[in-house]
């Protein structure tokens, strides 16, 4: 009988992967694909999928835990693996952030959360909840879909997600096998706890599985893949390239002036804007000569809200927009030309500078010189001991940070120095950004996408066998 795969996707990260990579065109030689996403809200949606070799269906209704208990169960939960484990990078925002936002209620949860950490009861608690919570019906629509479908592999893709592990639960108890992507580098030592077990896990890197496998001890005992970093296989693919002349034509930009591109992160963790608005000022009053700056806001979060802040910075300042802006998170997707958009922003930039976010790989796969932030650019510095952290004590950014592939700056004249040295010296540091580059996505061949189907195909293939190591 031939195989089906029934691959999830909640976030247009992952939508691109499964557009615009080998992924689903590798996946569907071994067996028939199917994609539930939450980005296909209506019927003119499915334009935005022509030619992917799947059938496209929106995604279910996934409902939230309703009765208080299981919400703080789940926060227990994840109190008793912080101590238990003691992540830099959890530690970090527990205090700087978490911590301050935290209701009595939940925050008295972390007495009893000592106690069963620190018995070494995390284990069993943990696993008498992953029972509670398959037993409580989030989706029913996915319960009934999944009985008629019964795919051979449900693979998620956002495990660490709101609606996904609904739809795994419905599929825990039809007993459905189950796979869970790792869609980032960050995601297993930066997220909320899986209370799931999946049945395999495929991940970006060996740093990556080396963490998964620490963090959640279920993993040593059921396949885990190495596959690379699919979302970023279009920066090797023709289809997307464009000359620089093109790409500034289309957006106003003089191309044989230096491209400045300051790339901001989410507006929910850090007030990155206010470093892009002095930059912008000092482009405006000529400190970088006639360099062009581009500030691109994330595409998840980009609800156009800078709009107005940056229309009076004159010709030299451009603000990217996406027709995403002020659209639901879940149901943005990206379609080709937004896709260009994104590689070639990175491929014809002269420098990037960002506040320890992805696209310091973004850049560094184009050899493209990064600088980032090592200081809060929000008046008061409010966040500056996060940032340090985040830099120094995160354990997926700080190799990053301390390699010498990016320039790390304490001011914003030390972030000016660094940018006109990079404008008149791009080369320096270059074999650096090369390190963090293979760091990151293990592997540079632009087929991650391929070899993701090929673990797909092999974890099915192993389930029928009954061999699950």
């Amino acid at each position: 009988m031939r195989p089906s795969f029934l691959l999830l996707s909640t976030s247009l990260l992952v939508d691109r992967v499964f557009k615009y990579t080998g992924l689903i065109r590798a996946l569907a030689k071994h067996g028939d694909v199917c994609v539930w996403t939450s980005s296909l809200d209506d019927h003119a949606s499915l334009s935005d999928w022509a030619g992917v070799e799947a059938t496209v269906e929106a995604f279910p209704v996934v409902r939230p835990f309703r009765e208080r208990p299981y919400n703080y169960l789940r926060r227990l939960n994840e109190f008793v693996w912080d101590y238990r484990l003691m992540a830099p990078s959890r530690v970090s925002m527990q205090k700087h952030v978490r911590d301050k936002r935290l209701p009595g209620q939940i925050r008295a949860l972390k007495f009893p959360a000592k106690l069963l950490a620190y018995s070494g009861s995390e284990t069993i608690f943990e696993n008498a909840l992953e029972r509670l919570l398959v037993s409580y019906p989030r989706s029913t629509e996915a319960t009934a879909r999944l009985s008629v479908k019964r795919p051979s592999v449900l693979v998620s893709t956002g495990p660490f997600q709101f609606e996904q592990p609904g739809v795994f639960a419905a599929a825990k108890r039809l007993g459905i096998p189950t796979l869970a992507y790792i869609p980032s580098w960050d995601n297993v030592s930066t997220k909320n706890r899986m209370v799931f077990k999946y049945d395999g896990y495929i991940v970006w890197n060996e740093q990556n599985k080396a963490e998964l496998l620490d963090f959640y001890p279920h993993a040593r005992d059921v396949p885990s893949y190495v596959v690379g970093a699919p979302q970023f296989d279009v920066f090797y693919s023709n289809r997307f390239k464009i000359d620089r002349e093109s790409y500034c034509a289309e957006r106003q930009l003089r191309p044989d002036s230096k491209i400045i591109v300051y790339s901001l992160g989410s507006p929910n963790f850090l007030k990155e804007h206010h470093g892009a608005i002095e930059i912008a000022r000092r482009v405006k009053i000529g400190h970088f000569g006639d360099a062009q700056l581009i500030v691109r806001p994330h595409p998840i979060h980009d609800n156009a809200e800078m709009r107005e802040i940056f229309s009076g910075f004159g010709p030299n300042v451009r603000l990217q927009r996406t027709p995403n802006a002020g659209k639901d998170l879940i149901k943005r997707t990206q379609d080709e030309a937004q896709i260009i958009d994104w590689v070639n922003t990175f491929r014809h930039a002269d420098v990037v500078v960002n506040l320890s976010s992805t696209v310091t790989v973004d850049a560094a796969i184009f050899d493209t010189p990064v600088v980032n932030l090592d200081f809060d650019p929000q008046p008061g510095r409010f966040d500056q001991a996060l940032i340090n952290d985040v830099n120094h004590k995160w354990s997926h950014f700080k190799p990053i940070a301390e390699s010498g592939g990016v320039w790390l700056v304490n001011d914003f004249d030390e972030l000016e120095n660094a940018i006109k040295t990079y404008l008149e010296n791009p080369s320096l540091h270059a074999a650096d950004r090369k390190w963090i580059a293979a760091y990151v996505c293990g592997s540079l061949d632009g087929r991650c996408g391929e070899r993701m189907a090929e673990a797909i195909a092999d974890f099915v293939s192993r389930t029928k066998k009954g061999d699950t190591k």
